[in-house]
């Protein structure tokens, strides 16, 4: 085992090199570089400097940290400047699938959350709508609308539909905290959830909402949201930047 010490801005980041693994070394160099950005020890800003001085502090091959860093490139962690070096752009945010609000989750990873209320009225329920919040077809829903942003970056395009006289929304509020948080201090009990993930190319209009290229790969999640009733309070149907954001599933084998 050998340790360096890989200057990451203002602070130190300590890396270890197992050579007796069967793990390949880039492989082993990007999973601490990317553990170290998701954990914050790595902050948006840092520099990691070039190629050939990582490579000497770390007694690697040049090709082998090449990889490394060309890996977290791709994953859009990390960005090239010439004549600066090696500089973390941001964490992806990993997700795990349970009931909990994409605002609470970006706060719980230190991710700084803002929001920006797009839209906050009503209007008639289509029939998906309808039929995710058990309403009739045509019936006022409330609709709130919302750019999540972390880090001052747009993360997702929410879309929101509750039913008329749950709770009373303010844009206010709705930009300072989750729509959970204010679902739950309103005396709303969340159970339960159907939710479902997939993914599709940004149209152009998502792409400038979002910060993305027309075409680029975009995470969605729709989810029917339930009180301990068995009561429908909440349908959403979110878009991500696949760069930035991914879901974890834990599977289990059944007996």
């Amino acid at each position: 085992m050998e340790e360096e010490d890989a200057s990451g801005g203002a602070e130190a980041l300590q890396l270890s090199v197992d050579r007796s693994s069967p793990v390949p070394l880039y492989f082993q160099l990007s999973q601490q570089l990317e553990a170290a950005i998701e954990q914050g020890r790595l902050a948006p800003g840092s520099l990691l400097g070039n190629e050939i001085e990582l490579a000497g502090r770390l007694g690697l091959s040049r090709p082998t940290v090449r990889q490394a860093i060309s890996s977290l490139v791709d994953k859009g962690l990390l960005v090239r400047r010439r004549g600066v070096g090696t500089q973390v752009v941001h964490s992806q945010v990993k997700r795990p699938l349970e009931l909990s609000s994409l605002y609470d989750d970006l706060e719980a990873a230190g991710q700084r959350p803002a929001t920006q209320v797009l839209r906050n009225t009503t209007e008639p329920a289509t029939a998906e709508v309808a039929a995710a919040l058990g309403v009739a077809e045509g019936e006022e829903v409330v609709l709130i609308e919302r750019l999540r942003l972390a880090h001052g970056e747009p993360m997702a395009h929410l879309r929101n539909h509750l039913p008329v006289g749950l709770l009373k929304l303010d844009s206010a509020e709705l930009e300072d905290t989750g729509l959970y948080r204010l679902m739950r201090a309103a005396g709303i009990t969340l159970h339960s959830a159907r939710q479902a993930v997939g993914a599709r190319a940004a149209t152009p209009e998502e792409g400038e909402q979002l910060g993305e290229p027309a075409g680029a790969p975009l995470l969605t999640m729709e989810r029917t949201t339930f009180d301990d009733t068995g009561r429908a309070v909440e349908f959403g149907s979110h878009t991500y930047r696949a760069s930035r954001y991914a879901f974890e599933f834990q599977l289990l084998v059944r007996p």
